[in-house]
């Protein structure tokens, strides 16, 4: 057998969502999502048991939603009124948020993972105007004739890929955000940063061998550099070291280790440090034009 759970990168999704599931449970959570277990079931058990640096991801997932969670409540706030979540896995976000009635907001996965998930969650009611599209989102057709619809129909849109762009291809990264970018109405986008350093710890950690199903693929020397070359620019970016200190929660280790990384904070030199806490975070981009544009 496999010493890997994950078939495909699809399979993340039910570890996401176990780990979202632990954050509830806590007396200290930062959010609540009361869905997040039935969604993970027992396979999104299995993978957390089995994956190393099960505290990190726990950490990583609870600071990463309430990153994505504060810049979703802004754009809404500024009147965004349709949300495009791409390879939405098992978000919950429609259910739990705060969200208003008027808003649309569009699921696009692949038809199996809409299916799960429409089957799990179909005695519940979401709190907007939520709709959900099966869809390949490698099929560049596929993929055109979905955001041409989404287009027609809102007036100001925030496109969502949480966790999905390090898992695609250079080619086909830039070829979603030339696609983003040709639509009239889109404003904003939320993806996740990380740098070179961050890339290389994570390979050092022994994630890879057991994700080797569902790689990371998306690893250029200069992040935002690739996407500028594509019409997108940050218009605010959340680091998880920051995060982590403003919402008073740091990941929980074993205590030599946190020694360690004490002790390496300690003698690394200052930009070392800076790159460090710079490493990883949350970002929302924004067309090149579009400052020129609201």
């Amino acid at each position: 057998m496999s010493d890997s759970l994950f078939e495909n990168v699809s399979d993340t999704a039910f570890w996401v969502a176990y780990y979202r599931g632990v954050e509830t449970r806590r007396p200290d959570a930062l959010f609540q999502d009361p869905l997040a277990d039935l969604l993970a079931g027992e396979q999104g058990k299995k993978i957390a048991r089995t994956v190393p640096g099960r505290f990190m991801t726990e950490w990583v997932v609870a600071i990463r939603t309430c990153m994505i969670d504060n810049f979703i409540q802004n754009a809404v706030g500024e009147g965004v009124d349709t949300v495009v979540n791409l390879g939405t896995g098992l978000d919950t976000r429609p259910y739990r948020m705060d969200l208003p009635a008027s808003l649309l907001w569009v699921e696009a996965d692949y038809p199996r993972m809409i299916e799960y998930k429409q089957s799990r969650l179909s005695g519940h009611v979401p709190r907007c105007r939520l709709e959900r599209v099966g869809v390949d989102l490698a099929d560049d057709t596929e993929r055109r004739r979905l955001f041409a619809d989404i287009d027609s129909r809102g007036s100001k849109l925030l496109v969502l890929t949480e966790g999905v762009i390090v898992y695609l291809p250079e080619e086909a990264v830039g070829a979603l955000a030339d696609d983003l970018k040709s639509l009239q109405h889109a404003r904003y986008w939320i993806m996740e940063y990380l740098s070179p350093l961050a890339i290389k710890f994570r390979e050092r950690s022994g994630i890879t061998r057991k994700t080797r199903n569902a790689p990371f693929k998306f690893k250029p020397a200069d992040w935002f550099g690739f996407f500028r070359q594509h019409g997108w620019v940050v218009k605010e970016i959340k680091y998880f070291s920051e995060e982590g200190k403003r919402l008073k929660r740091s990941p929980r280790m074993p205590l030599l280790l946190k020694v360690l990384l004490k002790v390496r904070t300690i003698f690394a030199s200052r930009k070392g440090r800076e790159a460090m806490g710079k490493a990883a975070g949350y970002a929302l981009l924004e067309p090149v034009n579009d400052r020129a544009n609201t």
